[in-house]
């Protein structure tokens, strides 16, 4: 219903559009007066309306449609029946596979009656709405047209709606992103009401495996996220060690010292490596970087492990590179010329100028790349899973196996779960304490350009 619904629309919109248009060259043409706004904006001017109301039809309806076929298919059935969501979905489901012809045994009476039903409504639904559609935007193109005058101002009412879209879209994120908050607020907190916080954050045990009954080992549970805040940290400063200066360096040398020619070649070759899936890079963290490192370890009489957070680290750090280099580039090929050429004038040498004059200026910009870079290495997964492990140990031997934040929240949140449960619950609690970790990055980044800002502003 909704494909055919929008091919109409589109077809009444540009229909809208090229008519607008046309109407507002035979207005100019007929009278001696100038038009306030292009044919164009004309054109834009009822297009814009059409797409209003259908959209506006079809978000009201739709839902409505839909309410009134769901209703119309269970009719057929006794209320007892479906009185239940659970019954509702599963005999939903059933008249859905019938009309569909991929129900397995024989249909009931009821079924078919229900199947029938629900069918004569869909139909008579897809019809309905789309003839209104097709109504209301043809009455739209209509009442455009008829207000298409030399006074009418066309590009300001265009030009209206949108910045009402943009508001709207504006809206819409900020929505999406207090929705997410609170859904996540709102469990941590039910699992707070379960588990102590205090226990949560400064616990040095993590096995939050419960049983089903309490006689069971480890009924209890063990929240404790100190052995998962190591794990994250370390991996990231591993990370970071790898990816800070070469993405850092690599920047400063196409930025500075390469001739476009090597540039031109360098840098795409470089940001492949932001290309490659991260399923990708775990294979080579665990079959070639960890193995190497374990190898190298023995022969210096080390303990590693197979799966380590160096392994991790490194392949995590060449991941990464890309979002410090390209950044960084971008920002230092940004510092104006003048005060390079200043810095040349007073007799400073290349390198000088790019110690003493440009990174200080590009420093907010640099600073904002290695926050984008360690947000993107806390939120790692599947690098972690493939070369780091799943166990929770409260170490900070780069040699030994650790797990980070998102790694748990996946190990946590895979197969069919109960949302009633600790286990389950404290992956929105890690989820809470990990959206507060990158809000303090951002607030850190943000504090340093203000104040930098101020100074090469």
């Amino acid at each position: 219903m909704s494909g055919t619904y929008f091919a109409i629309m589109a077809a009444l919109v540009l229909a809208g559009f090229f008519l607008g248009a046309q109407r507002a060259r035979g207005v100019r043409g007929d009278q001696a007066g100038m038009l306030h706004s292009l044919p164009a904006y004309h054109g834009l001017y009822i297009a814009a309306a059409v797409l209003t109301v259908m959209m506006v039809i079809f978000v009201v309806g739709a839902p409505l449609a839909s309410h009134y076929v769901v209703s119309q298919g269970l009719g057929a059935f006794d209320p007892s029946e479906v009185a239940e969501q659970l019954h509702r979905d599963a005999a939903l489901r059933d008249i859905q596979n019938l009309i569909a012809g991929i129900y397995q045994g024989e249909p009931s009476d009821k079924l078919k009656a229900a199947a029938a039903a629900y069918s004569a409504a869909s139909s008579l639904v897809y019809w309905g709405l789309n003839i209104f559609g097709v109504l209301a935007g043809a009455a739209v193109i209509f009442w455009g047209l008829g207000r298409i005058t030399p006074e009418l101002r066309a590009r300001n009412q265009f030009e209206r709606f949108v910045k009402y879209v943009l508001l709207a879209s504006s809206g819409v994120a900020i929505l999406t992103t207090i929705g997410i908050v609170l859904s996540v607020v709102f469990e941590a907190m039910h699992f707070f009401s379960k588990v102590s916080p205090i226990d949560f954050l400064f616990g040095l045990q993590w096995s939050p495996q419960t049983a089903m009954r309490a006689d069971q080992v480890g009924s209890s549970g063990a929240f404790g996220i100190v052995p998962l805040i190591a794990g994250t940290l370390l991996i990231t400063v591993i990370a970071m060690l790898v990816a800070g200066p070469l993405g850092l360096f690599s920047a400063i040398y196409m930025a500075e010292y390469a001739t476009p020619r090597i540039r031109s070649v360098v840098k795409p070759i470089l940001e492949i490596l932001a290309g490659i899936p991260t399923v990708v890079l775990g294979f080579f963290a665990a079959l070639t970087v960890a193995p190497l490192i374990r190898g190298w370890g023995q022969s210096f009489g080390l303990d590693v492990a197979s799966e380590s957070a160096l392994a991790a680290g490194l392949v995590m750090g060449m991941m990464i590179i890309p979002f410090v280099s390209s950044l960084s580039d971008d920002v230092i090929n940004a510092v104006p010329q003048s005060l390079r050429d200043g810095s040349y004038a007073m007799g400073a040498t290349k390198s000088e100028t790019i110690k003493k004059v440009v990174l200080p200026a590009a420093l907010p910009g640099i600073v904002s790349a290695f926050m984008l870079a360690i947000s993107r290495a806390v939120g790692e997964t599947m690098i972690v899973v493939m070369a780091a492990g799943l166990a929770a140990n409260l170490t900070f031997n780069p040699l030994a196996a650790v797990t980070t934040v998102t790694v748990q929240i996946k190990t946590l949140l895979v197969g069919d779960q109960e949302f009633d449960s600790a286990k389950t619950l404290s992956a929105f609690a890690l989820g809470l304490v990990l959206f507060f970790f990158t809000l303090a990055l951002n607030y850190i980044a943000l504090k340093i350009v203000q104040k930098y800002r101020e100074q090469y502003d």
